[in-house]
């Protein structure tokens, strides 16, 4: 695989970016700048405009409004310039199940006029690349999911992208192949390879993200680097803690809620635990055993990004 060095420009801007779907506006006016050679990801729950905002990135979906330009071209007028030079891994694999590993990559190549003999090289590489060469005459049906994965980013590597957009690279997948995909993205990204990302995985937002947005109903709520958006969105620690009754504010003295209230910058109440956003957890935790309040368990662990995004876009279940 080639190697590129990412220079910094802006390859992609948005501007106001807006997508309606009749009365429906499921992009409201956002702006966002990505840089080559980043990986930026978009954060937010079901509903929070992620898909509209990657297809129209993906040069796919015209926008409603706005300016949007990729490596400063207007997608409206210059959409199959630009999805040459682009690599899509959708959510769901969509593979040729009776074809042959190999012959999933090779098929794929021709859409894109490569010549057989550079097809057949990238393909060998690609396939080193994603550790699938022991597999390459494998029917894709015989693919363990995470095998199916890695064979569906080789696909959108076969014309050497500047851009890899990945729509929940990693959904379904067991810790070791979620790893697996994560070392082969950070090698792109060595390569120069510009990586936009959605993910419902925080650990992975914040393992492969140089910078995200945060979006909910259509706009964004926050931006920055994922220590950025930590540091300003929540406190260092975290205190967990499980009580055996039902009731957190059971007892006496205004109950067990009022008396935490005071020891956190920011109390959350959970079905199942309490939270306590503080600064040092195991001097509060120290704190709250002194008050008499004896939990059935307790952590204390680093702020993460999680806390941000459920603070910013709320716990309840979006359909």
């Amino acid at each position: 695989m080639s190697e590129r060095a990412g220079n910094g420009a802006p390859v992609v801007v948005a501007r106001g970016l807006t997508k309606r779907f009749g009365e429906f506006a499921a992009v409201r006016g956002i702006d966002v700048t990505v840089r080559a050679g980043e990986s930026f990801g978009f954060l937010g729950p079901n509903g929070a405009g992620k898909t509209s905002t990657m297809r129209m990135v993906s040069a796919v979906s015209r926008p409603s409004e706005g300016e949007l330009t990729i490596f400063g071209l207007d997608p409206r007028t210059h959409g199959p310039e630009i999805r040459t030079r682009l690599g899509v891994v959708p959510q769901e694999d969509t593979l040729e199940l009776e074809l042959s590993v190999r012959w999933n990559l090779e098929i794929f190549g021709r859409y894109f006029d490569l010549p057989r003999d550079v097809i057949r090289q990238r393909t060998e590489e690609l396939l080193e690349f994603v550790q699938l060469a022991d597999r390459a005459k494998s029917r894709v049906d015989d693919l363990s999911g995470g095998m199916r994965r890695r064979l569906t980013i080789a696909r959108a590597l076969i014309n050497q992208p500047e851009i890899l957009i990945l729509d929940e690279p990693t959904t379904g997948l067991d810790p070791q192949a979620r790893h697996l995909v994560w070392d082969r993205l950070y090698r792109l990204k060595r390569e120069g390879v510009t990586l936009i990302i959605t993910t419902h995985y925080m650990d992975e937002a914040e393992q492969l993200c140089d910078r995200l947005v945060v979006m909910d109903h259509g706009t964004i709520v926050a931006e920055g680097t994922p220590r950025d958006l930590i540091d300003g969105h929540s406190t260092r620690e975290v205190v967990e803690l499980r009580f055996d009754d039902d009731r957190i504010d059971a007892g006496g003295d205004g109950g067990r809620l009022s008396q935490l209230r005071g020891l956190a910058d920011r109390v959350e109440v959970l079905p199942d635990r309490v939270l306590l956003y503080v600064d040092d957890g195991d001097d509060v935790l120290s704190t709250v055993h002194r008050e008499g309040i004896v939990p059935a368990s307790a952590l204390v662990r680093r702020s993460s990004l999680e806390d941000v995004f459920l603070r910013l876009t709320g716990r309840t279940l979006v359909e």
